[in-house]
Order: structure tokens, then sequence, then C-alpha cells
């Protein structure tokens, strides 16, 4: 909008500065012919950048049918090179020099049919440098624009061409390494079925032949474990320090707690039964469960929880509850961490509920098994 209005008052001072020019220059024209041209002149100058050819036809055919008439305009002769640097600029087609040669030699023509060779005075250089460096101009600056343009649009499909080639390439890694590890998982796991199945034989029968098929057992599983690490070895960083920390658990929780109350978050523990050390993947579970319910409780709730553990011979239980305050927007939740909590206790093959108690308290409460669960079929 501002960009149409700039155009719009460069154009009317544009009109007007040629309606002046016209009027002080051909003073020496009759009387009628001078407003007429001028506001014709003014007139050609508003409508440049909608009919660019158009009007430097008019503005050519007035301005020889004056010579004709022996009234050569000298202020149409500079309209018309503002005019031919107009149609060169704005045109769609490349015709710059074709224009300004046909005025330019309709202007001679003309001239030399009126006053014959009085016409070919050193003023023709001025009219020659009106009308071609007029065009010549526009040709440039439509030619600076047209490649800014096409620099630009190269830019930008090279970027989105860079773009669709890394994420090419992300999709290609992705699906090679997906292509190792099931090559390298399968084969490997394959051999250790087989030679499990020759070591339960050797058991039965051969007891002294159990040993060098135990001895392919491990040396397949290493083979595994060396060819997995190398596979998932280009998604580290380089730059990523190795860690050593255990993955946390159960025996964590008073880190977790000590953490929790320095911030003024009043949490109650009560654990029942002795603690027994948990499968892996249910103890990681069991932290990660706890954390989450504390740290939702801390966020949503009053500044007090209730944490309840209680440990029987084949599971472990977990029940976290705390007042609800006022919902707040600042502070509604995306829901991920009830999700996150589900898929860890399904993946420890545990149940979990959550939901709100009667009186405005909330309840998390999950049991995870406290031994290994075999997830095979059996054979």
């Amino acid at each position: 909008m501002l960009e149409n209005r700039r155009a719009l008052a460069g154009d009317v001072l544009l009109a007007v500065t040629a309606f002046v020019l016209v009027l002080r220059l051909n003073y020496e024209l009759a009387t009628t012919w001078t407003p007429g041209l001028a506001v014709g002149a003014a007139v050609l100058m508003l409508l440049r950048r909608h009919r660019p050819i158009g009007v430097l036809v008019v503005d050519v055919a007035v301005t020889a049918v004056c010579i004709l008439l022996d009234r050569a305009p000298a202020g149409m002769f500079i309209t018309a090179g503002v005019l031919a640097y107009n149609a060169a600029l704005y045109s769609a087609r490349r015709r710059p020099w074709h224009l300004a040669a046909v005025a330019y030699g309709t202007f001679c023509i003309c001239g030399t049919i009126s006053v014959g060779n009085a016409w070919w005075t050193s003023a023709q250089f001025g009219l020659f440098a009106f009308v071609f460096g007029g065009a010549g101009a526009g040709d440039s600056i439509r030619m600076r624009r047209a490649y800014i343009a096409e620099v630009t649009e190269r830019a930008r499909q090279a970027e989105l061409t860079r773009e669709q080639e890394a994420r090419r390439r992300v999709m290609d890694e992705r699906l090679r390494i997906a292509r190792e590890l099931h090559d390298v998982v399968a084969h490997h796991i394959a051999v250790i079925s087989v030679h499990a199945g020759a070591a339960d034989h050797a058991l039965r029968g051969q007891p002294d032949k159990v040993w060098p098929v135990l001895a392919h057992i491990r040396t397949a599983a290493d083979t595994v474990l060396e060819e997995i690490k190398a596979v998932i070895s280009v998604l580290r960083d380089e730059n990523e320090m190795d860690s050593t920390e255990p993955a946390p658990g159960l025996e964590r929780l008073p880190e977790l707690l000590d953490a929790l109350r320095a911030t003024g978050f009043e949490i109650r523990h009560e654990q029942r039964g002795p603690e027994r050390e948990l499968p892996a993947v249910a103890d990681l579970a069991a932290y990660r469960i706890v954390q989450e319910a504390l740290t939702n409780a801390h966020r949503y709730g009053t500044g007090s929880a209730v944490l309840d553990v209680e440990f029987t011979p084949s599971a472990v239980s977990l029940e976290i509850t705390n007042r609800v305050a006022a919902p707040r927007p600042e502070r509604a939740g995306s829901g991920f961490g009830l999700l996150g909590m589900r898929e860890r206790a399904a993946a420890a093959h545990g149940t979990i509920t959550a939901g709100p108690l009667p009186g405005g308290r909330f309840r998390v409460r999950a049991t995870l098994p406290a031994v290994p669960v075999l997830s095979e079929r059996p054979s």
C-alpha cells in the first residue's frame, strides 16, 4: 500500500513537471496549442505505468503532427525521452532500441518533410540523446531488476534444495541404520539360537561337547554387540562426553525427595515391606514415574504430596497423591507426562492409573513386577 502511494505521488509530480515544462518551452507556439499540449503531456505521464507503449505512440504521433505543421514543440521532445525510458522499463518485451529508433526516425522524417535540410542541425544531437538515452536507461534498470529477481529466486531455490537434500540424507541415513541393525541383529541372534539349541542337545547326551558350543554363543554375542556399537556410534556427537553414570532407580529416591524439598515442596514419604532389588526396567520405570508424578504435583498442586511405596514378594506399588490447586492458564499441561508414565509402566509389564479423587485430590498409582517377566512364548 505504501509503495503504491509513493508511485502515485511520483506520477503526479512528474505530470505537473511535464505540464510546466511544456508551457515554459513552447511559449512561442500559438496560444491554443500550448495549453492543450501541456495537458496532454501531463495525462500521458499519469498513464505511463498502465500503457507504456501506448502513451509513447501517442506522444510521438502528436509531436510528429506538430512538426509537420511547423510547430516543433521542444517540451514534447523531452516528454518523448521520458516515455521512451518508461516503455523500456515497463514493457513486457525486450524492444527498447526498436521503440527509440521508431520514435527518433519518425521525428526526423517529419522534420525533413517539413523544413528540409534545416532540420539537420546540432539540436538533433540533443533529441537523439533524449530518446535513446531514456530508452537505454530504462533498459538498464529493467535488466538490473530482472537480474536481482533472478539471483533472489536462485538463492531461494538453492536454500529449498539444500533443505530437501538434508532431509533426504537424514532419511537415507535412518534407513541405512535400520537396515544395518536388522541385518546385524537378525543374523547373530539366529546364530546364537542355533548354538543354544546345539548346547541343549549336547547337555542331554554329550556334556563334554557343550563348551565349544558355548564359546560360539559368546563369540556371536560379542560380535553383535560390537557391530551394534559401530552402527549406533554414528548417531552420537563426537564432542559428547561418555557417561558412566548408571540409570537411576529407587535407590536414588532420597536424592530426588531432598531436591524437591529444597524448593519448599512438602513430601510425606511412607514405605512398607522390605526393600528389594528390582529388574532394571522396572527399577528405572518406578523412579521415572515417581519423578514425573511428584513434578506434576509440585506444578499443579497446593505445595504438598504423599508418596507411598510398598514392596511385596511379586511387585512394587507406588502411589502419589496431592491436592489440586485452582487451574491457571499459564500452568496448563500438555498431557505428555501422563502418557510417558503409561508407556514406562507398559514397558516394565506393569499397570498404572491416574485421575482425580473426591475432595479435590489427584492420585497416580502404579504396580510394577518385582521379578523378571519372560515375554517369550514357550516353544
